[in-house]
């Protein structure tokens, strides 16, 4: 069986059969083949094809859970960034009609590495972590963009254990390349040192509080 090394934590995978992915030993995260990932221009033109328009209800619907904790948990004099906002930034338009201070941020769509200069009270990932090919590197750079105090908010499809993984059309969509468990976040909480890791269903908010003495 092929071992490979996993990109989020460095440490060695093995192939699951009949599947373009390989399982971490270490932070059981699913990490699709290296020779197997899109092109940079394949990547763009998949996410062009989605459907994101900011105005349509199903896809406000769709990222609720994300937007109703950002309105449970902060407000109008906080700082936020969504982060990998894609083609139709629906988060930042639904809070910024809220009066909401928040600004998008994507490598193909909103290209502006000054936000990435800045600290934010909240950082919003609606369905974006499956994408990264660094993750480590991206938890770290989110880590460090979070005030004290603030709240990471990743939406995601988790797989759970009872699965079949093989069958899963989640691992079909060739942009998703890294694939989490709960075990896999609760490695990412302690790695790069956030306070808290609460998950519901697909939604995952990691806390970076500093505790009280």
């Amino acid at each position: 069986m092929r071992v490979s090394r996993c990109p989020l934590c460095r440490n060695s995978g093995d192939r699951i059969p009949d599947t373009e992915f390989f399982l971490c030993r270490e932070c059981r995260g699913f990490f699709r083949d290296f020779r197997r990932r899109p092109g940079r221009e394949e990547e763009r033109a998949r996410y062009e094809a989605h459907q994101n328009d900011v105005d349509d209800p199903g896809y406000q619907r769709f990222v609720s859970p994300i937007v109703t904790a950002v309105l449970r948990d902060y407000g109008t004099d906080h700082s936020g960034l969504d982060f990998g906002a894609g083609p139709g930034p629906v988060i930042s338009k639904l809070l910024s009609d809220r009066g909401f201070r928040i600004v998008p941020y994507d490598p193909f769509f909103h290209d502006r590495p000054e936000l990435l200069e800045d600290t934010y009270d909240y950082i919003v990932c609606c369905e974006v972590i499956e994408h990264l090919y660094s993750p480590g590197e991206e938890f770290l750079r989110l880590k460090r963009l979070l005030k004290p105090g603030g709240r990471l908010y990743c939406m995601t499809n988790l797989y759970k254990q009872g699965m079949d993984f093989k069958s899963w059309t989640y691992i079909r969509d060739p942009t998703h390349v890294f694939i989490y468990q709960a075990e896999t976040m609760d490695w990412i909480k302690k790695k790069y040192g956030f306070s808290s890791c609460d998950i519901e269903d697909r939604l995952i908010t990691l806390g970076n509080f500093v505790p009280s003495h």
